[in-house]
């Protein structure tokens, strides 16, 4: 499968799509948006894949949408460009731009090497986990350019940082670095520039070696599921698959392993 502006790479069963315009700051285009949708997905049902790490060319992460793209006209035909579901056998609310992510079944770590605003950091949100560099520069922009929160921005903010922090965000426009946004919860880890991928990898490759795929991808839906859900309904969905865990062979490799002291060996059955 050939890209023209991604780079995709599998190295210890962990996939690595990279955002490849760096002299244009990785800005998002309608051409990236169809080859990382491509890209993740061959990761996805790719079974040597077991992590997906997202990350940019050069020194930024993605600077937001291609402002040359923005072109004004008929409202109704900017609506039409939408994105559709995807697959109406997933949940819909995780089908559009970017809001897919969370509907893969493997980890995606949104590695943030640099600058990351507006789609950009849409993008970031909705993995699963984001490791930044020190001195990476976030913003939201939106304000500052006068448009609105997009592609359920607002609710992946606030999912992420809880609903002052998120109105502070997109309010202000303002930019925070990597220290700030780690205090916010906007990432997990913070890391200088130059080590920044070493620690990524690192942890991706610990899920590789030492976790049920099995596990991870029911862990994961099972985080995402919980804005839809009730107490009660979570209760139940979690017996559920805990007695789907119970007789699954991850679960008897992982009772072997502790009691004979090694690393398991996972099916991710």
């Amino acid at each position: 499968m050939s890209y023209e502006q991604i780079l995709y790479e599998v190295k210890d069963a962990i996939a690595t799509v990279t955002l490849n315009r760096p002299e244009q700051l990785n800005a998002w285009t309608d051409v990236m948006a169809d080859e990382v949708w491509r890209a993740t997905h061959a990761a996805d049902a790719d079974e040597n894949v077991k992590v997906i790490v997202l990350t940019g060319a050069g020194r930024a992460f993605c600077a937001g949408g291609d402002v040359t793209g923005f072109k004004g006209g008929d409202p109704q035909r900017l609506l039409d460009k939408l994105p559709r579901n995807y697959d109406f056998s997933r949940r819909p609310d995780y089908q559009g731009r970017a809001a897919y992510f969370p509907a893969l079944s493997k980890p995606v770590i949104a590695m943030i090497n640099g600058p990351a605003a507006g789609l950009g950091l849409l993008h970031g949100l909705f993995c699963d986990l984001r490791f930044a560099a020190e001195d990476a520069v976030i913003t939201t922009a939106f304000s500052r350019i006068g448009i609105a929160s997009e592609y359920g921005f607002a609710w992946a903010l606030r999912n992420a940082v809880g609903h002052a922090n998120a109105l502070d965000l997109l309010l202000s426009g303002r930019k925070i670095r990597g220290a700030e946004a780690l205090r916010m919860g906007l990432v997990n880890q913070v890391h200088a520039k130059d080590d920044l991928a070493g620690a990524t990898y690192a942890y991706a490759r610990e899920l590789v070696e030492s976790c049920s795929p099995r596990s991870l991808r029911v862990l994961k839906r099972q985080l995402w599921e919980l804005p839809f859900q009730t107490l009660h309904e979570a209760v139940m969905s979690d017996s559920e698959e805990m007695l789907r865990a119970n007789v699954c062979e991850d679960f008897a490799e992982g009772k072997r392993a502790f009691l004979e002291k090694r690393k398991p060996r996972f099916t991710g059955k």
